[in-house]
């Protein structure tokens, strides 16, 4: 018997006939043929699941009622997958993994998304007047009734799992696609707002309305359950477009077409959120918004400009429960570390960290920070914004708009006897002033600079109009850093990179015949992307006479690195080959975030046959 064909009232008689035939309780006999085989069985048989498990399972199935495969996944003795598979079995219809087919869109669009999403199903295929469709619980059999009365046509289930469910529904609808199908036919039903004086009041009245606001908060949430550290709203001519960045990428996000018809109460509402003036739409405004999520708190920065299709928003999201990450946790080598370390245990000074927006600097110093943070000692931090709140330190929040500016907060918190100050970033010349002379007083300060590479930093001072000696007797040490995606565990798979990538990397030019380099695949642990989460490469510079001379004398970014290079500096680019040599990240990933430095390659050449030469000698 085939179950698809099947009435709603007629699997209800079929399922009751064959719980009759599955089990005799009172005399423990197995009545099963080989047409009607027992869920449990079919899973024991290919080797699923214990047949210790199956009796545990089957007693807690007697005691609750619940069916047999729900109870084999709650207790965790069978994946749900495992149990759809062998449901399929069971019923004679095909178990299907949405995520290796593609739907045809014109039989996405013959069913609502308001429908797809209330029955939690998705439309496959149609023939004739039979629609294929995928359940996670083909046993239902009102759902199956009810589509058949509501479609107007004969319905073929197949089993798919409840989460690939909802993220084809997601993929092929887009996100919130029942809210905006609901919006678009209440504005049918409605006249069309009027550009008037009223219009702030209008658009004002549509950002509160449940759908809209059910749909930002939709947006917010999909964004936490992607790991996205940014939601960019854009509105473009003929779209509005909603971008993601995950692990340091955007990735547009799945909405129906016909949210840019609501572009503007969407963006009201975002604002009112944030507590910002939704009337002004030609200046750039920012915001913050506080919401909890599950036990955890969030903080979301939220900024507008204005663009001629509408003002676009970007959204950070920072999560106030964040632990602060250690030092051997943020991808330094034990060299590395212990370089770091020496310097922070440094009485005076001043450590620079540099790097473009997103790289990670504000996290290497909070691990720093943590890492020194003890009773003995007082540490005072001038942020802007505080993304970490570190436990026994005092935290300021700059506020340029009434004057509480870096260079103002730095001339206060000297009257309160810091022993460590940390500044979130050298912005002008008077901050850069007021921090190198605070180093030079008997404190430890760690800050931030916008730089390419650590000898930059230098450079980057002297613009400021600082003087060479000044700085040569206060920096410590600089610290570059980068952000390059980790290659995820679970898919990636070992390739022969082209020679032209493999060059560029390869400073050193090693030999790498043996070695297993990686690429990413994509998985459904790591969405489909080849990566999860992200690690730092570095490049550190620690002071020593010969650079600090060279300070002092206003040499160049370049005659520094090679100096550093010749006292063990390792730029970004090496250390990126080192971690792609460890499988941790791709030749790709490292040349995305450095830039090629063709007198580096030059000079390492220049090197390793210097270093030839000695050998030779020494032989």
């Amino acid at each position: 018997m085939r179950f698809s064909t099947l009435t709603g009232k007629e699997i209800a008689q079929y399922l009751i006939d064959k719980e009759c035939k599955f089990f005799d309780k009172k005399k423990g006999n197995k009545m099963i043929s080989d047409e009607n085989t027992l869920l449990g069985e079919i899973l024991v048989g290919e080797g699923k699941l214990d047949p210790d498990d199956l009796d545990m399972a089957l007693r807690e199935h007697h005691k609750t009622g619940e069916r047999i495969g729900r109870v084999l996944i709650k207790m965790g003795l069978a994946s749900e997958e495992d149990v759809l598979e062998a449901l399929a079995k069971q019923l004679n219809i095909p178990f299907v993994r949405l995520s290796e087919i593609q739907i045809p869109q014109d039989i996405i669009t013959s069913v609502q998304a308001k429908l797809v999403t209330h029955y939690n199903f998705v439309p496959l295929a149609r023939e004739d007047n039979v629609l294929k469709i995928a359940v996670s619980d083909p046993l239902d059999i009102h759902l199956l009734d009810d589509l058949r009365l509501i479609l107007k046509t004969e319905i073929e289930p197949v089993v798919a799992s409840e989460k690939e469910i909802k993220e084809a529904i997601k993929k092929y609808y887009g996100i919130g696609a029942d809210t905006v199908e609901q919006l678009v036919d209440e504005e049918k039903q409605t006249p069309t707002l009027e550009v008037e004086k009223s219009e702030v009041e209008d658009i004002e009245n549509m950002a509160e309305d449940a759908s809209i606001v059910r749909f930002v908060n939709q947006l917010i949430a999909e964004a936490f359950s992607d790991r996205a550290t940014d939601i960019h709203i854009e509105p473009l001519e003929n779209e509005l477009r909603i971008r993601y960045r995950i692990d340091g990428v955007l990735y547009e996000a799945a909405i129906p077409p016909s949210i840019k018809k609501f572009q503007s109460a969407i963006i009201s509402r975002v604002k009112i959120m944030a507590d910002m003036n939704i009337a002004e739409h030609r200046l750039p405004q920012d915001g913050k918004i506080k919401i909890k999520m599950g036990d955890k708190d969030f903080d979301l920065r939220v900024s507008s400009i204005p663009t001629p299709y509408g003002e676009s928003i970007g959204i950070r999201i920072l999560s106030r429960d964040s632990e602060l990450c250690r030092l051997d946790r943020l991808g330094f080598d034990e060299e590395h570390q212990r370089l770091l370390r020496e310097m922070i245990k440094k009485p005076h000074g001043i450590i620079l960290v540099t790097g473009p927006t997103g790289s990670g600097k504000s996290t290497t110093l909070y691990a720093a920070l943590s890492e020194i943070n003890t009773i003995d000692k007082k540490i005072i931090t001038i942020e802007d914004p505080i993304e970490y709140r570190i436990h026994g330190a005092s935290q300021i929040q700059v506020q340029p708009e009434i004057g509480l500016t870096f260079a103002r907060c730095l001339r206060t918190v000297l009257r309160h006897d810091p022993d460590v100050i940390m500044v979130g970033e050298i912005r002008d010349q008077e901050t850069a002033q007021i921090t190198i002379r605070t180093a030079l007083t008997g404190h430890l300060v760690f800050s931030t600079l916008h730089t390419n590479d650590a000898c930059s930093a230098v450079t980057r001072l002297l613009d400021m109009e600082i003087e060479p000696f000044l700085i040569s007797s206060s920096v410590l040490g600089i610290l570059a850093q980068r952000l390059v995606r980790v290659l995820c565990p679970e898919c990636k798979t070992p390739y022969t990179p082209p020679r032209e990538a493999l060059e560029q990397v390869n400073i050193l030019r090693e030999d790498i015949s043996g070695l297993t380099l990686y690429r990413p695949v994509g998985c459904e642990k790591c969405r489909y992307t080849g990566f999860r989460g992200r690690t730092a490469i570095y490049e550190m510079v620690k002071m020593n006479d010969e650079l600090r001379e060279l300070i002092t004398q206003r040499a160049s970014a370049n005659v520094l690195r090679k100096a550093a290079i010749r006292h063990g500096m390792r730029p970004l680019r090496l250390d990126g080959w080192n971690k792609v040599k460890q499988g941790i990240t791709t030749i790709d990933e490292v040349l995305r975030v450095t830039l090629e430095d063709e007198f580096l390659i030059d000079h390492f050449e220049f090197l390793a046959q210097t270093q030839e030469k000695i050998n030779s000698k020494k032989g």
